[in-house]
């Protein structure tokens, strides 16, 4: 373990907010009191660290901000789903939200019990649906009034009553990036509000089903809390409506979706979250439920990545080539994303106009075009920022590169908490016996 001292590059204001997370010191970039090049060092790249200060205090000003509001907060772990990380949330009071049986089961290696449990996803299996409904979740949102036969008929197999709520696209524009916005009537998602009404009633009639709640979830990194409060509104008229009707739900899931700031604009704080949905929710008397799952935990990661390669293009412009690449980190590629790259050690160099590009054989394969910087050479360190969501999580092993090891941060100690991968461990499963002589 190394010991040196801590800080917080998050959106989150604490008292000793300037030595929590990722921040700078005169001897290089540190995750709260550990410098960044001695982790580098110790466990080569490209590596993700975390820090447990950083996690820490977004949970603590996620959790004062929904005081006086009967709220449960549901970690999506679809953001991050390491188990050090969900052990971590679950000491600090968070539940859960799984996406696939799969996180369910990672959620209850980590100690959870089921009914901390809400199970959400488009596509749940037979084998899925068997699972959750033996397990005897917090609740399923069911995505189509199919689901809801289908859970239906295992619940009743069972002799049990299954906690379904209803998934409801509300056709509203989550204003964020086509590819992760989800509640407009065009995506797979939920079921037509219009229909919502109708398909809860019939759902509240069957023998299997125990209606619990509402659900929405219109889409990922909203910087704009208009549209979550517009997706509130219809849930909790949907709910009073279905009240007239002799259906009382008793908790309304909001979902997640509330982005942080990769890029220095401005993004909602906890507060202005809470704020926005109190005088929504708070006089439906009903429980609400959140999903936060980037904004907890983004801001608490970064990609550690070396220079390999420099080569000039045309224009005085450099390809600045590092170990890192899309296999490592999906988002630059998929969706076009933008996270701050820095030197973790301070380069006294006339500066460069520089293409980050990984080793992989595909165009796009880019970390970040046209970035400004200390002119790189062979051999640097580079921090790629904010990348505790939708990081590691979404890494492959294309190319067949070996994914990246992945540390956890605790104060002025470090702890490995993914090894990283060997080629050995990559192929094991491919390995078989040789074909028989025929």
């Amino acid at each position: 373990m190394f010991r040196v001292q801590s800080s917080i590059l998050s959106n989150v204001p604490t008292p000793d907010s300037s030595r929590r997370g990722f921040h700078d010191r005169p001897s290089g970039l540190h995750c709260d009191d550990v410098p960044l090049a001695a982790l580098a060092a110790a466990a080569g790249t490209p590596l993700y660290v975390y820090s447990a200060a950083a996690i820490t205090d977004r949970v603590r000003a996620f959790r004062e901000a929904f005081a006086g509001l009967p709220c449960a907060i549901h970690y999506a772990l679809k953001a991050n789903s390491n188990l050090a990380i969900v052990r971590l949330l679950k000491d600090l009071g968070c539940l859960v939200d799984a996406n696939s049986i799969g996180e369910v089961e990672v959620a209850l290696r980590a100690g959870y019990a089921p009914d901390a449990i809400v199970f959400s996803g488009v596509g749940k299996t037979p084998a899925e649906l068997e699972r959750a409904v033996g397990l005897g979740l917090r609740s399923i949102n069911a995505e189509s009034a199919g689901e809801v036969a289908r859970i239906d008929r295992l619940a009743r197999a069972r002799g049990v009553r299954a906690r379904v709520s209803l998934r409801v696209n509300p056709d509203i524009d989550a204003l964020s990036h086509p590819h992760i916005s989800t509640g407009l009537r065009l995506t797979k998602f939920g079921v037509p509000i219009a229909d919502a009404r109708q398909i809860a009633r019939d759902a509240a009639g069957l023998a299997g089903i125990s209606l619990a709640g509402l659900h929405v979830h219109i889409g990922s990194q909203m910087t704009s809390l208009e549209p979550i409060c517009r997706a509130a509104n219809a849930l909790v008229d949907l709910a009073a409506a279905l009240e007239a009707d002799g259906v009382v739900v008793e908790h309304l899931d909001l979902g997640g979706g509330v982005g942080i700031s990769y890029d220095g604009t401005p993004a909602p704080s906890p507060g202005e979250y809470a704020d926005a949905l109190r005088p929504i929710v708070g006089p439906s008397g009903r429980r609400l439920i959140v999903e936060p799952g980037r904004v907890l935990v983004g801001p608490a990661g970064a990609l550690l990545t070396r220079v390999v390669d420099v080569k000039p293009q045309a224009d005085e412009r450099l390809f600045v080539v590092v170990d890192a690449g899309m296999t490592d980190l999906l988002r630059p590629a998929l969706y076009g994303a933008f996270h701050r790259i820095v030197p973790v050690a301070a380069a006294r160099r006339p500066e460069a106009l520089c293409d980050l590009v990984g080793p992989l054989c595909e165009t796009s394969d880019t970390l970040g075009a046209a970035r400004r910087l200390p002119r790189p050479e062979v051999g640097d360190l580079l921090a790629v920022l904010d990348t505790g969501a939708y990081g590691f999580v979404m890494a492959s092993t294309y190319n067949r590169r070996p994914l990246a090891a992945e540390l956890l941060v605790t104060g002025d100690a470090w702890r490995v908490v993914r090894r990283r991968q060997t080629i050995d461990e990559m192929l094991a499963p491919e390995e078989a016996e040789p074909w028989p002589d025929c």
